[in-house]
């Protein structure tokens, strides 16, 4: 009787022990990927274009609604020859080049001859399915890429997972609003930060996972978006 007690017991601080262990693990565990996390959004924020840059030519340009500034910023890109045609991507259903024309500043001119409206695109993944299309459309093997500094890097990687015989170049529009420099210091900025942040940590995913698919079925990643098997 004392020894199957005794068995029990010793049984029974086993399990206590391998629990806790466990608990130790998962702790462990849980804490590397907060750390993880923690340093990547500092990277991702540290990483973030903080001025305008150059971008050399390419066959179009694509801007990504949000705003009118974008829009702006795409014409005098087009006004300065850095492209043949704008698309502007996710546009409201309703509204049409008129309306834009009366809201854009310099470049209002080129509506009626370079400017093409994707009214489908509600999100960054729509964004990047209509503009591979317009892209394949004109033949287009460069782009440049118009939007927010700190939406820049979810947009390039959703454009790349849909264009990647595509060159991408970067034009990021600063926004006088998000301050980057001391964004602790500012609820607004972080709060817009981190939710970038936690939307682009799923899009490099998608990149990877299409990048893998199209190495192991296609064994060449620079092929043609029409020509890739997405996951």
């Amino acid at each position: 009787m004392d020894h199957t007690v005794s068995t029990e017991g010793a049984r029974t601080r086993k399990r206590g022990v391998l629990l806790l262990a466990f608990a130790r693990l998962l702790f462990n565990a849980l804490l590397l990927i907060v750390v993880a996390l923690g340093v990547g959004f500092l990277i991702f924020v540290n990483t973030l274009q903080r001025e305008k840059t150059d971008p050399p030519r390419a066959d179009g340009i694509a801007v990504l609604t949000g705003g009118t500034a974008r829009i702006d910023e795409a014409l005098t890109l087009l006004s300065k020859g850095k492209g043949e045609r704008v698309l502007i991507s996710g546009v409201y259903p309703k509204t049409t080049k008129t309306e834009l024309e009366k809201l854009t500043g310099e470049g209002s001119q080129y509506f009626s001859c370079c400017v093409d409206l994707d009214h489908e695109a509600q999100n960054t993944i729509d964004n990047a399915t209509e503009t591979s299309q317009w892209a394949i459309a004109h033949d287009y093997r460069s782009v440049i890429v118009v939007t927010s500094n700190y939406h820049m890097p979810r947009a390039l990687a959703e454009l790349g997972r849909t264009m990647p015989g595509v060159t991408l170049y970067p034009y990021a529009v600063v926004d006088k609003n998000v301050h980057l420099d001391h964004w602790w210091l500012y609820p607004g900025t972080t709060k817009l930060l981190l939710s970038e942040y936690l939307k682009y940590l799923p899009a490099l995913i998608r990149l990877g996972m299409t990048r893998t698919v199209a190495r192991v079925v296609d064994g060449d990643w620079g092929l043609r978006p029409e020509e890739i098997t997405e996951p």
